[in-house]
């Protein structure tokens, strides 16, 4: 079975109703939510003129992200998933209604607009974890890719459009009818969610405890090296591209002196660059490997943004801003993709969590900090060192390059056997010493102990908080595995549901170096 769709098939998803409708659904607040923030900076480049607090904006809506992304996975991997989103999408309604009506009134000033803005960014952190584990509830795995494709035209499309809609409202109507179009938004969201009816799930067992379910998560992310790498792609790339975002209104206002509406169409031309890379992209796969797909697309990114420093000619920065379109969304939509494919189902919710906060902490530091380099140094200066950046970013993959994962088998394995104790554990007693003995002969120690690196990660991605191999000081050619777990009901979950294919791989491959089948024990704490 093949995890690429053919391009004829990009749009399969979307013949399921009920993709069909929430997608469109969440097309329609993501106009919504790129409405919002064009309102937004605009009403702070008429009040302020500061540099900095026009940047901003785009760290107010963000950085809630990084603080609740890994909680927020959590709570999508625990909580009924449907309804944690129609409760987000009642408050931001409600948030939405109370800026809306301040606005038309005239009493917004930044501190209050930003404060917003934040809680705002807190919904959104609260929404992308759930929709996005929501996905391969909606579509067979076999359209994962095309799914995660159309989120992405989806995020694109809403660029394209909602920047130019908020452009002509904003000069025809004002920034409050923008805010109460985004307020709209977010109850038809929830509307369409609670129109949906899905077919009762069987849970697989009881969910994790919350806390237990934040560690679980943030464990295998740190002992991931794809996830990981991937991340740290994604890093390198958003830091110096969240430039554009950030400049882009002083760009439009300053060097071009555009109003709102020529802003929107800045906008607009990224967004449509963004709309057509997603369409040209499963063609591009097809010819180029990821890293060089990367590479090309960071350093057209990078003369984009080196445009914008020395040009002043209007068309000339439309036209450029297209490209960078494509760019963005080949990058973005790539490593978001990697980690779509890559994640085990229990974890799925909380790796994506981590990929978001990763997402939006690097746009909301690289906002700040291009904005406070343009008011120290000035525009030009600091997208031309942004460019710079990119640049350098694009030479590192020559030393981190993105890890080939085509071959791995990322599907449930429950190979481990039940384990049968003469005791009979409570579901939080522990925690839980596993100790594995494996006969050994001299010849390959060394290959084992090589093999043994690859099963530690794995069981430290799984649920071990400790892990040692040790060599018998009495019994030449004996090894011993130990490895901590919290509880026993986090061991229990190692046997029925956290293992994948490449973990049995990994684990076979180091007991074929073994002179005879291991011995398992398991020891309870009793203190």
């Amino acid at each position: 079975m093949s995890t690429q769709a053919p391009p004829a098939s990009a749009w399969a998803p979307l013949r399921i109703a009920a993709f069909r409708s929430l997608w469109l659904a969440l097309l329609a607040s993501n106009i919504g939510t790129w409405m919002q923030t064009v309102g937004a900076q605009w009403l702070l480049v008429e009040q302020s003129g500061i540099d900095t607090l026009v940047a901003v904006v785009q760290t107010a809506s963000t950085l809630p992200i990084v603080l609740l992304a890994l909680p927020s996975g959590a709570l999508a991997d625990t909580f009924d998933r449907r309804r944690l989103l129609i409760a987000v999408q009642l408050f931001l309604t409600a948030v939405g209604v109370l800026l809306t009506v301040l606005t038309l009134g005239g009493h917004m000033p930044p501190s209050l607009l930003l404060t917003l803005t934040f809680v705002l960014g807190a919904g959104q952190a609260l929404t992308a974890p759930a929709w996005q584990a929501l996905i391969p509830e909606l579509v067979p795995r076999a359209q994962l890719a095309s799914a995660s494709a159309l989120g992405a035209i989806s995020m694109n499309l809403a660029r394209a459009v909602g920047p130019a809609v908020a452009g002509v409202l904003i000069a025809q109507a004002g920034t409050a009818v923008v805010f109460g179009l985004n307020t709209l938004s977010f109850a038809v969201f929830a509307l369409v969610l609670w129109l949906w009816k899905p077919a009762a799930a069987d849970s697989g067992g009881m969910p994790e405890p919350f806390v237990a379910a934040v560690r679980s998560g943030s464990r295998y992310v740190r002992h991931s090296p794809v996830v990981r790498r991937i991340l740290l792609r994604a890093a390198l790339f958003l830091v110096s591209g969240s430039a554009l975002w950030a400049l882009l209104p002083l760009v439009a206002s300053r060097r071009l002196g555009l109003g709102s509406g020529g802003y929107g169409i800045l906008l607009a031309a990224v967004g449509l660059g963004a709309v057509g890379g997603a369409l040209l992209l499963p063609r591009m796969r097809a010819r180029w490997s990821m890293n060089r797909l990367l590479l090309t697309a960071s350093v057209g990114f990078a003369v984009v943004l080196a445009v914008l420093g020395l040009v002043r000619s209007e068309a000339a920065v439309v036209v450029a801003l297209i490209p960078a379109g494509v760019a963005w969304v080949m990058v973005l939509s790539s490593v978001n993709a990697a980690m779509q494919l890559f994640l085990p189902n229990w974890v799925r919710a909380r790796g994506l969590a981590v990929y978001q906060m990763v997402f939006a902490g690097a746009q909301a530091v690289g906002a700040l900090a291009w904005g406070a380099l343009s008011d120290a140094v000035g525009l030009m200066p600091a997208l031309v060192a942004a460019a710079g950046l990119m640049l350098a970013g694009a030479v590192t993959l020559r030393w981190w390059p993105m890890r080939d994962t085509s071959g791995l088998n990322r599907d449930p394995a429950n190979y481990w056997p039940v384990p049968h104790l003469e005791l009979d554990p409570e579901e939080h007693d522990g925690p839980v010493l596993v100790l594995t003995s494996y006969p050994v002969s001299a010849e390959r120690e060394e290959a084992f102990v090589d093999a043994m690196r690859d099963v530690r990660r794995s069981r430290l991605r799984t649920g071990a908080v400790r892990w040692g191999l040790f060599q018998d000081g009495e019994r030449a050619g004996r090894y011993v595995e130990a490895y901590l777990v919290p509880s026993w009901d986090e061991h229990l979950r190692q046997h029925t549901g956290r293992l994948t294919g490449t973990d049995q791989a990994i684990e076979e491959r180091a007991k074929a170096l073994a002179d005879g089948p291991p011995e398992v024990s398991h020891l309870l704490s009793r203190e």
